[in-house]
């Protein structure tokens, strides 16, 4: 891990460097999108550079992962790693990719700090980077390795269903007509479209079916912006152009939000269309004929706005110990609970593994309400939607 000679240098600039890392990732992101327009245009989510997400998430890792290995010199934060290794294979990040982040991060780490960055605390901080991308780069060999395909693959709709006003289900089978490879349920698929202008996005989203599907199923919801917010490229593209028939290029399903194979009980939290992950694990539970039991949370602002409502519901009700408490900002009255997530009244078995899904403050409040029932912390497990910016939580 870290060399004690770097522990040290790193320590002593840690609360500098932290205090600077906005402005260093800003620069960072000109100075890399100046030098390769082209990671702008057909890599990155230009919706969360736009709105700053991705930059604060990148600072929350450096500064976690620095943090983490001066805290604790024989070990390294294994579950930040990995969520960030299954979002970069599900991009297609390569080895070759990694030298130019640190060209132009360290040119920006030396433009904002100035003299304070001497060659003892250029190397130290070299020394933090390549830990972190070295480690990144094995665990995305070995997802690429364990993965049944390598790159994109079309994918042909040969479904699509109007879940509610803004949500649209998207069912496809392979244009090659192979084999559909197997997947876990809470993983997640990349979807790649070519916009008007020419870009090539890609958006990740949430398989809805049981594993053992032979289609991909997944869930978009149109994202509308606002005065700080863009709408969403990608999600208003499938919405308004993507039909039964036309066809789309799929990664690979990563991530590591998944369904453990175990006896205990369960809790199911999401909010919004976090409940996407949620119905695929629910539909593998009913199936397998889960005995324990399974509490399932969900938050909406309506009955109406509940996507998979119709799911979420009946994948429930096939389970013998399953109870649900849906919670409606609005029009609550015969479909739930009303106003936010309050889990008070809601029994939470001893043991309970839990699995959150939704926006960050959100998850935040059942995070808490959950540990003060006796869940513990090792056992709340968290997807993330967009760039992760609990990364230093988890980290720490």
């Amino acid at each position: 891990m870290l060399s004690e000679q770097s522990a040290a240098t790193v320590r002593a600039t840690l609360p500098a460097v932290g205090a600077a890392i906005g402005e260093i990732t800003e620069r960072f992101y000109a100075k890399l999108f100046e030098a390769h327009p082209e990671l702008l245009r057909d890599l990155f989510n230009r919706g969360n550079q736009a709105s700053g997400a991705q930059k604060q998430a990148l600072a929350g890792s450096i500064a976690g992962f620095a943090t983490y290995l001066v805290n604790n010199p024989d070990q390294r934060p294994d579950v930040m790693l990995q969520r960030i290794a299954h979002k970069h294979a599900s991009l297609g990040i390569v080895p070759e990719q990694y030298p130019i982040v640190h060209e132009h991060l360290f040119a920006a780490i030396a433009e904002v700090l100035g003299d304070a960055v001497t060659e003892e605390v250029a190397a130290a901080w070299t020394e933090v980077y390549w830990l972190m991308a070295n480690a990144l780069i094995a665990i995305e060999k070995r997802l690429y390795a364990q993965s049944e395909q390598t790159g994109w693959r079309e994918w042909k709709v040969v479904e699509r269903v109007e879940e509610t006003a803004d949500v649209a289900t998207f069912k496809l089978r392979p244009v090659d007509d192979g084999a559909v490879p197997g997947y876990r349920a809470g993983q997640y698929v990349s979807v790649g479209v070519t916009l008007a202008d020419g870009a090539r996005q890609i958006r990740q989203y949430s398989l809805t079916a049981a594993p053992g599907s032979p289609e991909r199923q997944f869930a978009v919801k149109r994202v509308t912006g606002d005065a700080t917010t863009p709408d969403g490229e990608v999600s208003n593209h499938l919405h308004a152009h993507v039909r039964e028939g036309d066809v789309l290029q799929l990664s690979a399903p990563y991530g590591d939000l998944v369904l453990e194979d175990t006896d205990a009980p369960l809790l199911l939290a999401s909010a919004g269309i976090g409940v996407t992950p949620m119905i695929a694990m629910l539909e593998q539970l009913a199936l397998a004929g889960h005995s324990a039991p399974v509490t399932v949370v969900h938050a909406d602002r309506s009955p109406a706005s509940h996507a998979l409502r119709t799911d979420h519901v009946a994948y429930a009700a096939k389970l013998p110990r399953a109870e649900t408490a849906f919670f409606y900002e609005q029009d609550a009255e015969g479909y739930g609970r009303p106003g936010l997530v309050d889990l008070a009244d809601v029994e939470v078995a001893p043991g309970t593994q839990a699995y959150l899904c939704g926006p960050l403050p959100f998850m935040r409040a059942v995070r808490e309400q959950l540990i003060a029932k006796g869940v513990a912390p090792a056992g709340i497990h968290y997807e993330v939607f967009g760039p992760d910016l609990w990364l230093v939580q988890a980290a720490a």
